[in-house]
């Protein structure tokens, strides 16, 4: 009892001596922030800040960003934020960090003071277990809620900024800000209120090239490719087409856009830290470097821009109520992720295949390996999928040992399972009059040319859904978000398909293996291995699991033969005509030990199977619009 009383009396005492942070309030902040940013030290990874921030004498805090939009968690880098120095009227400034919310920095403006002077520096990693890479001797990336501190007490999107940046010498940028002026390598942009900055990032590197997605058109729709080389930036003609087609592809969908102008930002690197994160008026891209010089083996990371663009409508312009927040440190809360994540993922892969991004074969290839992750998924026992949303916060998007029970951000993935499943009963219900792409036409497709963002709740949806085609979605959906059990796999078979498993992988999947330098016998042998036979993934109960084998072990030999994919696969084919159990020689940290595998199932590989006899719903669903 004496210890919880003095807690409380400890807490009382160190609120009452906390300054608070002032509530946003929904009006204009006196005055502009005057933001530059200095990329020019590429050599040490180094981003050098200053603010001028006008400034009333008394009390002042200074939040730096917490929640990021789009990371759906609070993940702003505040580990990454050093050098804090404040002046005003030349005379420096102490500041005290706050004692709970440690985003926040309270200072007293002197009374003859009419702006504050900031300095500080964002340290981008240099080593992948700091986190993602920003900048390199070839490119960099600006993310602007990593650079500012802005005052706490009004909402963003009355917060004005002028933002500047400067280059390394001779680079090139796009973003989707408005640029007034460059001088040398210093570049003015005009100023718009926090949130829009927040919104619209930067990529820049001394090999840039912009490709135009929509020529002739009234809005700009662009491709602004930045690379570790020069001729990676460099594009065949019949490239650009396809980017081209999924641009006009999502135009058909949605009947609308929602921006002045769009920019694709796509790095190509193999030191630059791999991204997909949308925005309103544009997207970050990061994948590797042979994007275009090796065209068919890097098919599938071609989803990725589908999948970004489809975000300008599902998730910036039509975005959950409950993401409706003031400022960059009240939490979000995502409980309609299935929606805004789900949904994305859904009409990524069927633009993909619309456009000619994928081949419809790889697509369909994507939907088999989702749906045989979902079928063999632990975790689905005791954790809806609903429950899922809150894993950005719960994990922040750290390695699991055990995902395939824990379960990770699945409202991605199972979310598009569950949206087949709406497209192809709508489909089912209207003797195919009517399907998913009707609820985008009239759900995002609203306010054509309008780019400030329109919330929605779970009844918004089910009254859209109604509108369409009636049925009581809203128990549809939460059996689906709510239950446990088996995946929801009905989509499938009313599209006219089946999940099949076979002892030959498809070419696309065997790509993306080779791609991934990694060793798929999740639906055999119960785990996945590296290149090096270290264990990535392990199913819960499966046969591995049952045998003994854990997250970090490293299979060395397979029936007294060193370790290759081959040698494994080949034991387990052998394993189907003989009793003999597969033996496998492992180690884990220092200890060796053999490890007896009774398995005799064979090889397992995901497809999709034709049921015959059914309509092939799922190739008008992947079939381009007239």
């Amino acid at each position: 009892m004496r210890t919880t009383l003095l807690a409380l009396l400890l807490s009382a005492a160190l609120t009452a001596h906390a300054d608070p942070i002032p509530a946003p309030v929904d009006q204009p902040y006196p005055g502009t922030i005057v933001l530059k940013v200095d990329a020019s030290n590429t050599a040490q990874q180094i981003f050098r800040i200053t603010e001028t921030i006008p400034a009333k004498p008394g009390k002042l805090t200074l939040l730096y960003p917490q929640w990021v939009p789009a990371n759906h968690g609070p993940s702003g880098p505040l580990n990454q934020f050093a050098g804090l120095k404040l002046t005003a009227n030349g005379k420096p400034l102490a500041w005290k960090r706050d004692t709970v919310n440690v985003h926040a920095f309270h200072i007293e403006v002197p009374r003859d003071a009419k702006a504050v002077e900031v300095e500080y520096q964002y340290l981008s990693p240099t080593e992948p277990n700091q986190g993602r890479t920003t900048i390199t001797s070839e490119i960099l990336g600006i993310q602007w809620h990593s650079m500012v501190l802005y005052p706490a007490g009004h909402t963003t999107r009355r917060i004005t900024v002028q933002p500047s940046l400067t280059l390394p010498e001779g680079w090139q940028y796009g973003s989707a800000l408005e640029t007034v002026e460059r001088k040398g390598d210093t570049v003015q942009f005009k100023a718009l209120d926090l949130e829009t900055m927040v919104d619209s990032p930067l990529f820049a590197g001394r090999h840039f090239k912009r490709y135009d997605l929509d020529p002739g058109a009234k809005i700009p729709v662009h491709l602004n490719v930045v690379a570790d080389t020069a001729d990676a930036v460099e594009a065949k003609p019949e490239q650009i087409e396809l980017h081209r087609a999924m641009v006009q592809q999502a135009y058909k969908l949605f009947n609308s856009y929602h921006y002045q102008h769009y920019d694709f930002l796509l790095a190509l690197s193999e030191e630059f830290g791999g991204v997909g994160r949308e925005h309103h008026q544009s997207s970050e891209n990061g994948v590797k470097l042979d994007y275009f010089t090796d065209w068919n083996k890097a098919e599938s990371v071609r989803g990725l821009l589908p999948h970004e663009f489809t975000h300008s409508w599902n998730g910036k312009f039509r975005r959950p109520a409950d993401q409706n927040v003031p400022n960059f440190n009240t939490p979000l809360q995502n409980s309609l992720l299935w929606v805004y994540e789900g949904q994305t993922q859904y009409w990524g892969q069927v633009l993909s295949a619309r456009s000619g991004m994928l081949k419809t074969d790889s697509v369909r290839d994507i939907m088999a390996a989702n749906a045989a992750r979902y079928d063999n998924q632990q975790g689905r026992s005791w954790r809806p999928v609903q429950d899922t949303t809150n894993d950005p916060i719960i994990n922040g998007r750290r390695p699991l040992g055990w995902s395939n029970w824990q379960r990770s951000e699945d409202y991605y993935n199972e979310g598009a399972l569950i949206w087949l499943d709406v497209d192809t009963k709508i489909r089912e219900m209207s003797n195919d009059t009517k399907s998913l792409d009707h609820f985008a036409r009239n759900f995002f497709g609203i306010d054509n040319g309008a780019y400030v963002a329109n919330h929605y709740t779970f009844e918004d949806v089910v009254k859209a859904l109604n509108a369409i085609q009636p049925h009581d979605w809203a128990a549809f959906l939460r059996a689906r978000l709510d239950g446990t059990g088996a995946a929801p796999l009905d989509g499938y078979a009313r599209a006219g398909w089946k999940l099949v498993y076979t002892d030959t992988q498809t070419p696309f999947l065997k790509a993306v293996e080779e791609r991934s330098k990694s060793a798929d016998f999740q639906y055999s042998l119960g785990f996945s291995l590296n290149s090096e036979g270290k264990v990535e993934a392990l199913q819960w109960e499966g046969p591995g699991f049952k045998a003994g084998i854990g997250g970090g072990t490293t299979v060395l030999a397979v029936n007294g033969t060193a370790y290759k994919a081959d040698v494994l696969r080949a034991a387990v084919t052998a394993a189907k005509s003989s009793a003999n159990p597969i033996e496998l020689l492992v180690k884990k940290g220092a200890k060796y030990r053999t490890i007896l595998l009774d398995y005799h199932g064979g090889l397992r590989y995901p497809r999709l199977e034709r049921i015959p006899g059914t309509p092939d719903r799922l190739h008008t669903i992947l079939s381009p619009l007239k």
